[in-house]
């Protein structure tokens, strides 16, 4: 037997509102969603307009026609897809209706369901995950040599990104890549490093102004340069969240169901650029 929302003696974890119990927490967990635009739709395929060619303009004397032209038009369809979470948690906390009990459970589903979505982002997994950047043809590359030795390779992706007609948002590195990155300094024998900081976010490292992110997700070696307009993920807002009391009878434990449904969509692929290190 599956107990919903609407079961009375469980109510303390199942408030009426997913958001702030596991959508909320996903989206601050999650670099996917911090980097880029995130959407979201209740049906079941999003189209995304994309336009491949824009109308031509021209110089026009006064009273003269204007000469009509078309531009050209695409269409990106994003179709989110199931990712869910399953915990088990004591009777007691599941019928506790303390704020902090259901914090305790959000935040355990929201930290697994934020870390899948992360990896298909900045991966290339086979179905039913989701194909994120790793999949992607057409990206920008810029090649960083060996060792990250400076900077050079980050201005080069940001004039690259520029060149396409957007901006840099944030670059996303491995935990690894980024501590190399955050012991660089400005000249040798210096302690000054080359990383900029951001005074309103401590922790925060900058890289030429540009936010750096850090994600397990990404591969070593690796280091994405997005710009937050051109990259999409989205998210069906029928979220579910569920319970069973009977899978876990013999230990009085209560399972506890999260599902959420995200795809990604990446409209302008040359805008995003991919920094490496060479062998």
């Amino acid at each position: 037997m599956t107990m919903f929302t609407t079961s009375t003696d469980v109510s303390g974890i199942l408030p009426d509102d997913y958001g702030p119990l596991i959508v909320q927490p996903v989206q601050r967990g999650s670099i996917a969603y911090q980097v880029s635009t995130g959407l979201g739709t209740n049906s079941t395929q999003m189209h995304v307009p994309i336009v491949t060619e824009d109308p031509s303009a021209a110089w026009v004397a006064e009273g003269a026609e204007i000469t009509p032209d078309d531009g050209t038009l695409d269409e990106l369809s994003i179709t989110p897809t199931k990712i869910a979470g399953l915990t088990a948690i004591t009777r007691e906390l599941a019928s506790d209706s303390s704020p902090a009990a259901a914090e305790i459970v959000g935040n355990g589903l929201a930290r697994s369901i934020a870390t899948r979505v992360d990896q298909a982002f900045f991966g290339a997994q086979s179905a039913p995950a989701q194909s994120g950047l790793g999949a992607l043809s057409g990206v920008g590359t810029v090649d960083a040599g060996s060792v990250w030795a400076n900077l050079d390779p980050f201005l080069e992706a940001i004039s690259n990104t520029e060149t396409v007609g957007t901006n840099v948002t944030s670059f996303v590195a491995n935990p690894a890549d980024a501590l190399l990155l955050a012991q660089l300094k400005d000249q040798t024998g210096s302690n000054r490093p080359l990383l900029g900081s951001d005074p309103t976010q401590p922790t925060r490292r900058l890289i030429h102004g540009v936010p750096l992110y850090v994600s397990p997700a990404v591969t070593v070696g690796t280091v994405w340069g997005i710009p937050r307009d051109r990259v999409l993920v989205v998210t069906r807002e029928d979220v579910s969240l569920e319970v069973d009391k009977s899978v876990f009878f013999t230990s009085d434990r209560v399972a506890v169901k999260a599902i959420m449904r995200v795809g990604f969509g990446f409209p302008h692929a040359a805008a995003v650029q991919k920094i490496t290190l060479g062998a």
